[in-house]
């Protein structure tokens, strides 16, 4: 970097780091977001008027909300469909009665979009609901006040985004418009009118653009300072928000270690009203939205359902309809939504979703059980009762002992026609077998096994989590953690967030990695951590034996990695360019052939062997924005053996040997260029390293594989720990203090080695 880049750099880190910790200012107002589970999401506006037709034809392309870019109409055209919208049916407190009907706790509806147009009276445009169009009427204020007389909550959509802005980028098909410091102050403007008018805004539902960190920052103050209590969603950009709001319609599958939101819609290919939907049948859409709610909730997450309303203010009969037969599930089994934690067991059930409170569980049957039984394997506590939610006459019969509960589910529990909620009842709480359990024996090295075929038996019953990846390399083959029991990325149980500049730069980021060892005998161990040169400097929170305390990579003896046999590079391969984000691979990340195309979801690519480039040596590639490249090498050993290699890349990389993700994040301070250090856990014979660099914002792509680096890692020795036989220890650790709670951990370099004293 030049001496400006440098300065400017260090200014940018010094404003982020202002911002450690941050969440919200009140736990108790987090509490609360996170305790409504279900909320209404609204998107209305001018575009509503069109219903996805322009000029008599249907526009199929896109979102119908979005209708202005993808039927190519012009600004001033458009803007002339505000003088048609009069929604003679818009009635506040009609809606706000269907929210509650259906169940939900707040609603979530479009200040602006990306169209500009404001459902609000401002001083910043007459591009607004009362000065631009017949109706006269601020939207945003008469819902407001509905929501308080009927006491939910109310929140607000904005997109960062403003194609009518003259100041703004032109429209493009990227999701991440630039926002220029003019339209940053000109959204900034809104956002204060927002906050200050409209009484108590639970959450602000920020949505696509691209502005830098510290721009972000500001706002993210702003909204603060304004209304401490309101949640910031993340899509924001460079990870400011309070809660991560996932990808639309969707419903992880992993934990998430951060508060966070799915929002859905009816349709997928719409969430504004479009007049000629196929809308299908009305019992399959309630079953489908229901599910989801179920699933998200289990998930520890908030589901935020949207509706399209009419131009003319009514509510679509079909959308109604599928909310109030959910409200009407509620009324019933609410219980087992609101309020209520994550599913504590770390696995899927076919037979449907849990939700828990600290002395029931409920099981959500969503699916007929096989055998027409429910077994909860490891479930431990005295049971009060179990029987069927709502039903206060349906007795269900269990038994219990060591290996955990079964349940035998009675016939008429049918989730082909209803969802029923099954409730265990407890005397004194419960307890389930933790998350990744892991055997601690005397004298273990680890070798040659994977974690999963190492667990040890819960209560007489085989493990029901375990690590879900092989153990890393350096346990069969570095010979300075031989010995011992090894814990690190390969074999931890991750905790998610999503990270991201912006909306085309987020990636799955892993904010905390865990463990649970159950040891085989009474003994002691000594812990002994090692990390490499890229960690160097870098505080974590090291829990051990259920203490968490601080540990900075400084301090650690140097130890040299012992080479074993002789490692062959073989030539370097480079694809085509694909458009697309941080995350995945077009094709196969395995055994990959060089000479064949690389088959991938839409087209195959080619690969080009690169004959003149070296390792040691960095490349530059010209690049278009939003685009990626993918680098191809093998590398044969003649044993097992770990090494440490350097990756350059530029806005963000993804990299896998053998199939096995080892890094991944973006650039967060836009710097010119990046270099990865990461260790390579490398099996005897062919190993093939596959590297994804993704561009987002440069003109080039810089990229190359430096295997010069010193080959040596850094180990400190932390106190003893003295273990009782079968009880669980539970191990983790997470960054001290990060940018932001969403923030990669990045330490896929650092292993804990558990030796026998």
């Amino acid at each position: 970097m030049t001496t400006k880049q440098q300065s400017g750099f260090l200014l940018l880190l010094l404003l982020l780091c202002s911002s450690v910790g941050f969440s919200q200012h009140d736990p108790k107002a987090l509490k609360a977001w996170q305790d409504q589970k279900y909320s209404m999401f609204i998107h209305y506006g001018i575009y509503s008027v069109l219903g996805g037709v322009w000029e008599g034809k249907e526009i199929s392309k896109g979102l119908s909300e979005q209708i202005q870019a993808h039927a190519g109409i012009y600004s001033d055209t458009y803007a002339g469909v505000a003088k048609r919208f009069n929604p003679k049916d818009w009635n506040a407190d009609s809606i706000v009665s269907l929210a509650k009907k259906a169940g939900m706790r707040s609603i979530v509806i479009t200040s602006k979009h990306h169209d500009g147009f404001c459902m609000f009276k401002t001083a910043t445009t007459d591009f607004n609901v009362v000065d631009a169009t017949p109706f006269k009427r601020d939207i945003l204020k008469e819902l407001s006040e509905a929501c308080q007389r009927a006491g939910l909550r109310f929140g607000l959509y904005f997109s960062l985004i403003d194609w009518h802005y003259p100041q703004a980028s032109p429209i493009s098909s990227s999701n991440s418009d630039y926002i220029t410091p003019e339209h940053v102050q000109y959204n900034k403007k809104q956002i204060t009118e927002l906050l200050s008018n409209y009484g108590p805004i639970s959450e602000l539902w920020f949505d696509m653009g691209s502005q830098n960190a510290a721009e972000s920052k500001e706002l993210r103050d702003l909204v603060h300072k304004l209304q401490p209590d309101c949640m910031i969603g993340s899509r924001i950009g460079n990870d400011m928000g309070d809660f991560n709001v996932m990808g639309d319609n969707q419903e992880p599958d992993y934990a998430i270690g951060v508060p966070w939101q799915s929002p859905a819609s009816f349709f997928d290919d719409t969430w504004g009203y479009r007049s000629w939907q196929d809308r299908g049948s009305e019992a399959l859409k309630t079953k489908e939205k229901l599910t989801s709610l179920i699933r998200v909730v289990s998930r520890g997450g908030n589901f935020l359902l949207n509706i399209g309303p009419k131009g003319d203010g009514s509510v679509v009969g079909f959308e109604k309809d599928i909310l109030l037969n959910i409200g009407k599930w509620l009324d019933k089994n609410g219980e087992a939504i609101y309020g209520t934690d994550a599913d504590p067991f770390h696995i899927a059930f076919k037979w449907g979703s849990l939700t828990a409170k600290p002395n029931k569980l409920y099981l959500h049957v969503m699916t007929n059980p096989e055998n027409g039984q429910i077994i909860l394997p490891g479930l431990r506590g005295k049971i009060k009762s179990v029987g069927v939610l709502g039903e206060k006459n349906q007795k269900i019969s269990f038994s219990q002992n060591d290996q955990g509960v079964k349940i035998n589910v009675p016939s008429s529990i049918n989730p082909d026609q209803e969802f029923k909620v099954i409730t265990l009842t407890f005397v004194n709480g419960y307890s389930v077998p933790p998350s990744n359990v892991i055997p601690l024996s005397a004298g273990e090295s680890n070798a040659g096994t994977t974690a999963g075929s190492k667990s040890m038996p819960v209560g007489g019953i085989s493990p029901v989590v375990t690590a879900s990846a092989e153990v890393h390399g350096l346990n069969t083959s570095h010979n300075l953690l031989a010995g011992g029991l090894n814990l690190n990325s390969q074999n931890a149980f991750k905790h998610y967030s999503s990270s991201g500049v912006d909306y085309n730069t987020r990636f799955q980021s892993t904010i905390k990695e865990s463990w649970t060892l159950q040891p085989l005998q009474n003994g002691t161990y000594t812990p002994v951590i090692y990390y490499s040169a890229k960690e160097k400097g870098k505080t974590i929170d090291l829990e051990l034996n259920g203490k968490v305390n601080l540990l900075t990579f400084t301090g650690g003896k140097t130890e040299a990695i012992k080479q074993n046999g002789n490692l062959s590079w073989g030539p370097i391969y480079l694809s085509d360019a694909l458009e697309t984000g941080i995350e995945g691979f077009p094709g196969a990340v395995k055994n990959i052939d060089p000479t064949k195309p690389w088959a991938g979801k839409r087209t195959a690519l080619n690969w080009t062997k690169k004959t003149g480039w070296k390792n040691n040596e960095k490349y530059t590639l010209e690049a278009d924005r939003s685009t990626a490249v993918y680098l191809l090498q093998e590398i044969t050993a003649s044993e097992d053996q770990p090494f440490l290699a350097g990756i350059t890349s530029t806005d963000g990389v993804l990299i896998t040997l053998n199939g096995v993700e080892l890094a991944k994040h973006n650039n967060p301070f836009k710097e010119n260029q990046l270099n990865e250090l990461i260790l390579l856990p490398l099996k005897k014979g062919k190993n093939q390293l596959l590297v994804k660099l993704y561009n987002g914002y440069q003109k080039k792509i810089d990229l190359g594989i430096d295997i010069s680096q010193p080959q040596e890692l850094y180990a400190k020795t932390l106190p003893a720990i003295s273990f009782e036989k079968g009880k669980y220890y539970p191990f983790s650790w997470q960054l001290n203090k990060p940018l932001s709670p969403h923030s990669t951990l990045g330490l896929s370099n650092v292993t804990l080695l558990f030796r026998e004293k």
